[in-house]
């Protein structure tokens, strides 16, 4: 870790980032907002995973958004792509040791609420681990038995809504579940997953929120709606669809960062 930290503190050049924010599918453009770029390649940095998912780009980059040194991991490593919970360990540990103390988290989810369609946005205002997995699993010592209770910081959340309310995109609020996946849930499964107060399905995040707090990081999260759950609208789904609603809603939630920054 030590070794990636180094080497990143070199290239950054005095820049010194108090965010990270971790884009997941249809965020990718975000990075273009991005001034004074650093970028480097995730298989340039030791440890890093690399995704084979199509939509995340592998890649590390540092700069200004708005008036804010940030650092944005573009492209994430799932769970369902190796077995492995704590498949972004490494490069939460790193932006821990580069003195970041907020991680904002993205990803692409499935609606279970009807007055939430595909292209909104919704803030994560809790999750519920659904998958039984979790990253912390083999660690030693009491640090491990990390509290959940507040995993999602009141005032980043506050500053993601403001945002929102000052570009009048509407933000909505709601618990993530998080599935394993690769395969998408079934009409049971999401009929199940309303009964226990979900408004969102998805295959990532949970363990990076599980992560940050280990470490210390404050949190903040948001989906991209790309679809309604199994069973919802009669129709198949598919990751063509996630990939081609995700940059609806993307470009929505990349208002609301680059305005919750400025």
């Amino acid at each position: 870790m030590k070794k990636v930290v180094d080497l990143l503190v070199d290239r950054l050049g005095g820049l010194v980032p108090r965010h990270a924010i971790v884009l997941g599918s249809g965020l990718g453009s975000l990075v273009d907002e991005v001034r004074d770029q650093v970028r480097i390649p995730y298989t340039k940095l030791e440890g890093f995973p690399v995704s084979g998912v199509t939509g995340h780009a592998g890649e590390l980059v540092a700069g200004y958004l708005g008036a804010e040194p940030v650092i944005m991991l573009s492209g994430r490593a799932h769970y369902y792509e190796h077995g492995d919970a704590k498949a972004m360990r490494l490069p939460i540990e790193v932006m821990k040791g580069l003195g970041v103390q907020s991680l904002i988290l993205t990803n692409s989810a499935g609606s279970l609420r009807e007055d939430m369609p595909p292209g909104s946005v919704m803030q994560i205002t809790d999750h519920i681990n659904y998958s039984g997995m979790n990253p912390l699993i083999g660690e030693r010592g009491d640090s491990r038995f990390v509290g959940m209770t507040s995993a999602y910081d009141a005032d980043l959340a506050l500053g993601m809504r403001n945002a929102a309310i000052r570009c009048a995109i509407p933000l909505l609020s709601g618990v993530y579940m998080w599935f394993s996946g690769p395969s998408f849930e079934t009409p049971a499964e999401i009929r199940m997953a309303r009964i226990l107060g979900a408004d969102a399905v998805g295959m990532s995040t949970v363990p990076e929120v599980i992560l940050a707090r280990y470490f210390g990081l404050k949190v903040a999260a948001a989906s991209v709606i790309t679809n309604f759950g199994a069973g919802m609208t009669g129709a198949e789904l598919s990751h063509e669809e996630t990939k081609d609603m995700a940059p609806v809603g993307g470009q929505r939630l990349a208002t609301i960062l680059k305005e919750m920054f400025a």
